[in-house]
């Protein structure tokens, strides 16, 4: 931990506020609506839709979108890949082999990331969140903070992960943005602390919402994603849980729960 710690210490400096769109940092309430858009960049009309906040992939939207979310009076949440290398990112090429694990089941191009190498990640990472803050974001979503429940090809322990993972939320906070835990329950008592919020994918399915009850007692957003066209799941969210209904291309299509 001490190593994690230096290590973090050199890695991340304060950029001070997300963007002028308020003077202290925002994080998202319980109360709000939630939409995500990662299939491509929303149109003017999805960004109309009856919603508070969305989220939308930090490499392709544009600070001019990023700026008509805000003329909305809504709030915008940058998609950021922290636990799997993508192959298309214009920054694939900053990974070096050694982080670079098994095929991330299901997605074509992905592959774990060796989490323990956090003096080699970190500075990758506090760039793209470097990006998040250019383009005006107010929060980040870091994706795949999970892979140690994965087969990574790499002997991860539950203590790296959270080590990894809480270095992360320190990047984003330094960077005045608020900062989402991306589907992984089985943490949500251990990283409470040092995550603002969750977007979660299919608690209901896999019924672990209840997991989430340290961010439901502190007040946080939980908002959580069901890949169905019904709305029959939403009587199973436990008060305090926000859901929504996706496409699994999360395209525009939503159906909120009453």
């Amino acid at each position: 931990m001490l190593v994690v710690g230096a290590t973090l210490a050199l890695a991340v400096t304060t950029l001070g506020p997300a963007l002028g769109f308020g003077a202290t940092k925002w994080v998202p309430t319980p109360s709000d609506r939630f939409q995500i858009i990662l299939s491509k960049v929303p149109s003017a009309a999805q960004l109309r839709g009856n919603f508070d906040v969305i989220e939308t992939d930090g490499f392709e939207t544009s600070a001019k979108t990023v700026a008509a979310v805000h003329a909305l009076g809504k709030r915008a949440v940058c998609y950021v890949d922290v636990g799997t290398w993508e192959n298309w990112r214009p920054d694939a090429k900053k990974f070096p082999a050694s982080v670079l694990g098994k095929p991330d089941a299901g997605w074509p191009g992905e592959r774990w990331l060796d989490i323990r190498k956090i003096g080699i990640l970190l500075p990758i990472m506090k760039a793209r969140f470097a990006r998040c803050v250019a383009k005006g974001f107010d929060a980040v979503d870091p994706d795949n903070v999970n892979g140690v429940e994965n087969a990574t090809g790499f002997a991860l322990t539950v203590a790296a992960q959270l080590a990894y993972d809480r270095a992360i939320a320190s990047l984003a906070h330094q960077d005045g943005l608020a900062v989402a835990l991306k589907s992984y329950p089985d943490a949500a008592k251990a990283l409470e602390g040092s995550f603002d919020f969750v977007v979660d994918e299919q608690c209901v399915q896999y019924k672990e919402c209840a997991r989430f009850a340290p961010f439901i007692a502190a007040k946080k957003a939980v908002f959580d994603i069901e890949y169905t066209t019904s709305l029959s799941f939403c009587a199973k969210l436990p008060v305090g849980v926000f859901g929504l209904a996706k496409h699994l291309s999360l395209d525009g299509w939503v159906r909120w729960c009453p």
